[in-house]
């Protein structure tokens, strides 16, 4: 291969990226993407084929410094959906920089499943729960309600988000008690 094909196969590959990296911006703000995704979207706007070439050189080292650096920070949906699960149950208003891009992964979440990892009686009557898989450690909050099996390591569990910012817990399908995240 021929330095030419290569750098020319080389710049389609930097034209595809800042081709996705400005079809994710133009779905949010161009004035919010940081300094080294704009540089990327702004060379599109060059007429002149070399020119544009050289800009985006420029722009993906600086975008591939930021990276390095962690100025800037790419996730994947997966990823995205990661940190939804772990962070289900708290109230973090810095999450809906998740919300952007696609409509049903940025959905919010409404229950999560997992299984019990451990689950022990606090204070003679409230359950603590704590989910295998980053789901979180559960406390019932209504102690009057009660459930004929035990959770018990194994045990499959579904929360659901209720109103006003509560939440359900079932237990193997059990009678679902009211709880709440804390940790």
């Amino acid at each position: 291969m021929t330095a030419f094909q290569a750098r020319t196969r080389l710049a389609a590959g930097i034209l595809v990226c800042g081709a996705l990296a400005a079809t994710a911006i133009a779905q949010t703000n161009v004035k919010d993407a940081p300094a080294a995704i704009r540089k990327l979207i702004d060379c599109r706007k060059l007429p002149d084929d070399h020119a544009r070439l050289a800009c985006y050189d420029t722009a993906i080292d600086e975008f591939t410094q930021a990276l390095t650096k962690g100025d800037v920070v790419a996730v994947d949906k997966a990823q995205v959906a990661t940190v939804k699960r772990q962070a289900f149950g708290f109230s973090l208003p810095s999450l809906t920089i998740f919300d952007r891009g696609d409509k049903q992964a940025s959905a919010p979440l409404t229950n999560i499943s997992g299984v019990v990892e451990s689950a022990y009686l606090q204070g003679g009557n409230a359950w603590v729960v704590v989910l295998a898989d980053g789901g979180g450690t559960w406390l019932q909050t209504d102690v009057t309600e009660h459930i004929v099996r035990d959770p018990k390591k194994g045990s499959k569990v579904e929360i659901r988000k209720a109103a006003m910012g509560t939440f359900f817990m079932n237990v193997d399908g059990q009678r679902a008690l009211r709880a709440k995240r804390v940790e």
